[in-house]
């Protein structure tokens, strides 16, 4: 059974930084994409970023402009989210994911977790 558990959320005031983690596991985890969304309340699911197998490429939202670096470790089977310079916009769940094949649509990714909330004061 796949499971994917994020960490790592909690409240910061903007401009702060956090780290989210997804640890995974029943998956052959260096076979998948692994990627990001985030849902803030009210609106759609939305991409963050996602990496490719072994480093080989990565996507990232039009909103990142450079603040969120995705990267993995795949003798952990995790998957992180390094996130500077947050903004109240950036206030969501965050949801892993793992996909077969790069891609920014939420309807490609094959398995989630639960979603770790992160909020962003001003």
């Amino acid at each position: 059974q796949v499971q994917l558990v994020e960490s790592g959320g909690g409240s910061v005031q903007a401009g702060g930084s956090l780290r989210l983690s997804c640890a995974a596991s029943g998956i052959s985890f260096s076979s998948y994409y692994m990627g990001w969304f985030r849902q803030a309340p009210g609106k759609e699911r939305e991409f963050v970023a996602q990496m490719a197998l072994s480093d080989r490429g990565t996507l990232y939202g039009d909103f990142v402009n450079g603040r969120f670096t995705i990267s993995r470790d795949n003798a952990k089977n995790t998957v992180y989210l390094q996130m500077d310079a947050l903004v109240p916009e950036d206030t969501a769940v965050y949801y892993c994911a793992a996909a077969p094949f790069l891609t920014r649509r939420a309807t490609d990714y094959k398995s989630w977790g639960q979603g770790t909330q992160v909020t962003v004061s001003s």
